[in-house]
């Protein structure tokens, strides 16, 4: 005798997961076996979640995310200046974070930690507190930031450099593996070394990201201004402003010249 076949769902969050009842969980969320999610926990509606990560403090996870095992988001900072209070940490969309990173929360009250949408921390990686990350950012294996990072659009980290608290990295850099980065990084460009110095500008990642022909070859003239022609940098400012078309990619590069509070990764030449 023929019989229906019964199709049974497999259930997507574990029965060895601890949930707080106070989490609040989206639709079709996956939460593998022993992860734990705390009160005041936010996750976006698709995300997954691996086996054993944790999930902590007030934490916001936007949709379509993938967290996979033995992460750690949201926990008490690595600052003594920390005191209790109560801090964020935001995750946008389609961001994947893997293997053993961390992500602590901000140190102030009302203050936040943030991680873009699209973006990729892969295994190992640290983000301390007050760290702002943009969209379509990459970290390779073991980058670590220290507090108070600003890190803009489409820039990549590479594997075990280490960034130095308050500094900035521009949109579309390339931080080089096992750099030691002490001073602002501008946008568009490609530092490596320890300390890290300037080395060119990020041809394949401007291209990558679809600027155009005309922007990089201003920026290329940007680049000789501020890295060849012996100016200081309120003088390179000052020519570049004169001298350069404007379009966005340009006002990007001013824009961030004008606010370095840490000083600017030289260039490798202007230290032989």
């Amino acid at each position: 005798m023929k019989t229906d076949t019964v199709v049974v769902p497999l259930r997507k969050i574990s029965e060895t997961a601890v949930i707080h009842p106070g989490a609040r969980i989206g639709k079709d969320v996956e939460i593998g076996p022993y992860a734990v999610i705390g009160e005041n926990v936010v996750i976006g509606d698709g995300t997954k979640i691996g086996a054993h990560a944790v999930i902590d403090g007030w934490t916001s996870i936007g949709k379509q995310c993938v967290i996979f095992s033995a992460t750690l988001i949201g926990a008490e900072p690595q600052d003594l200046k920390f005191c209790g209070e109560k801090s964020y940490v935001f995750i946008g969309d389609n961001t994947t974070i893997r293997e053993f990173t961390t992500i602590h929360r901000a140190t102030g009250e009302g203050e936040e930690t943030r991680v873009g949408s699209n973006c990729l921390l892969q295994c190992y990686t640290h983000v301390a507190h007050n760290c702002i990350i943009g969209n379509n950012v990459v970290m390779s294996a073991e980058a670590m930031l220290a507090g108070h990072v600003i890190i803009e659009d489409c820039a990549v980290v590479g594997g075990k450099a280490g960034v130095h608290q308050f500094v900035k990295i521009g949109r579309n850099a390339m931080v080089g593996a096992m750099s030691k980065v002490v001073q602002d990084v501008p946008p568009y460009v490609i530092v490596d070394g320890m300390p890290a110095k300037v080395v060119g500008l990020n041809n394949v990642g401007m291209s990558r990201s679809g600027i155009s022909v005309v922007a990089r070859r201003n920026l290329k003239k940007a680049y000789r201004i501020l890295y060849r022609s012996g100016l200081n940098l309120e003088q390179a400012i000052a020519m570049m402003e004169q001298e350069l078309e404007s379009c966005q990619e340009v006002e990007n590069f001013l824009r961030f010249l004008r606010n370095a509070e840490r000083g600017i990764c030289r260039s490798r030449k202007d230290v032989d």
